[in-house]
C-alpha cells in the first residue's frame, strides 16, 4: 500500500506543483523518485513530528498542498495537539499520512502499534478520516483528498496487501465502495483489514450465510444514509477494524445508532481490539488471530449471534 501511495504522490507532484512531500525521517528510499523529480519540494524534517506539522500548517496556510508522513503512532499521538491546534483549528488543507496502522508493526512492539488513532482524530472538528483498504484505493483516496479543503488524516497499511481492486475505484469522501453483495449479512470493513472480511464472507457461504462485504473507508464524516439502509435491511451489521474498539469505527456507529431513535431489527456486532497493550510478539496474523478479528473467529462469532 505504501509503495502504491508513492508512486501516486509522484504521478501527482508532476501535475500539481502545490503538492509538498515532508516525511519525519522515514520512507527516504520510497520517495526516490518523487525527489529525483521534484527536489524542492520534499523536505525530511527528521524525528521532529511535531515541528513537522507545524511546518505544514504554514505551507497550507501560503497556498500549498502539504502531505505529512510517517509511521502512524509518530504522527497522531505524538503530535496530537500540533494536529488539533495548528491543522484543525485553523482548518488548513493538510494531510497527516499514518504508515502501518493498526497492527501492522505487530512484532515492533507496542511503540510502533496504532490502535487509538482512529479514536482521536475523529474527535477533532474539521477532520476528515480515511482508511483505504489496498493499493488501489490508496491511490484515489490521495487524490480525493488533495481536492479537500480541510485536514485529513490518511490510514495506511504497510505493503504487500492484498489487491481487490483490479483498477483504481472511484473513490468519493463519505461514500462506501460494496466490495460483495449478501441477503443476510453485512460486514463494514475499515482500512486494511478487509482481507479478513472478504476470507470470512467465504467462510459464511460455506454455512449457507449470504454476507455482503463493504469497504467503509470514510471513517469521518459517516455516510448516515448508508447506514439507513444498512440497517434496515441487514440481520446482522458487523463492523470491523484493526483499531481499538473503545472510540473506533464500531463506537461511532454505535453512536449515530444511539442517536437514530429508531428501532432496527439488525443487530450490531463489533469486531475490533481489545483495550490492552499488546505485549505478545508476533506478526501481524498473529496478532490477529489473538484479538479474533481473523476471518474464522469473524465467521464463528456472526454465526452463533444468527442462531
Amino acid at each position: 500500500m505504501r509503495n502504491a501511495f508513492a508512486d501516486e504522490l509522484t504521478k501527482i507532484g508532476k501535475e500539481n506543483e502545490k503538492v509538498v512531500m515532508l516525511s519525519a525521517d522515514i520512507g527516504n528510499r520510497l520517495f526516490d523518485n518523487y525527489k529525483e523529480k521534484n527536489p524542492e519540494r520534499f523536505y525530511n524534517c527528521g524525528v521532529a513530528e511535531q515541528n513537522t506539522i507545524g511546518l505544514a500548517a504554514g505551507l497550507a496556510m501560503s497556498g500549498f498542498r502539504p502531505i505529512a508522513y510517517t509511521i502512524t503512532p509518530f504522527i497522531t499521538t505524538r503530535v496530537y495537539q500540533q494536529i488539533r491546534i495548528d491543522l484543525c483549528y485553523n482548518n488548513v488543507p493538510v494531510i497527516v499520512v499514518g504508515v502501518g496502522s493498526g497492527l501492522s508493526y505487530s512484532e515492533l512492539g507496542p511503540t510502533h502499534h496504532s490502535t487509538e488513532d482512529i479514536t482521536i482524530m475523529r474527535t477533532l472538528p474539521n477532520m476528515t478520516v480515511l482508511c483505504p483498504a489496498d493499493a488501489n484505493e490508496a491511490r484515489g483516496a490521495l487524490r480525493a483528498a488533495l481536492k479537500h479543503d480541510g485536514p485529513v488524516y490518511f490510514r495506511l497499511g504497510k505493503k504487500n496487501e492484498p489487491l481487490f481492486h483490479k483498477d483504481v475505484p472511484k473513490f468519493e469522501i463519505g461514500k462506501p465502495i460494496v466490495m460483495t453483495q449478501g441477503e443476510d449479512v453485512c460486514i463494514l470493513s475499515v482500512g486494511n483489514i478487509l482481507p479478513e472480511a472478504m476470507d470470512a464472507s467465504k467462510l459464511l457461504k460455506e454455512k449457507g450465510v449470504s454476507a455482503q462485504v463493504v469497504s467503509f473507508h470514510t471513517v469521518k464524516p459517516l455516510n448516515k444514509d448508508f447506514l439507513k439502509k444498512t440497517f434496515s435491511k441487514f440481520k446482522i451489521v458487523a463492523t470491523l477494524e484493526e483499531h481499538n474498539l473503545k472510540g473506533g469505527f464500531g463506537s461511532a456507529v454505535a453512536e449515530w445508532l444511539i442517536d437514530e431513535e429508531k428501532d432496527y431489527n439488525s443487530k450490531l456486532v463489533r469486531f475490533g481490539v481489545k483495550d490492552m497493550f499488546f505485549t505478545i510478539i508476533g506478526k501481524q496474523p498473529f496478532a490477529r488471530k489473538y484479538f479474533n478479528i481473523d476471518s474464522v473467529s469473524i465467521a464463528k462469532r456472526i454465526i452463533k449471534v444468527l442462531k
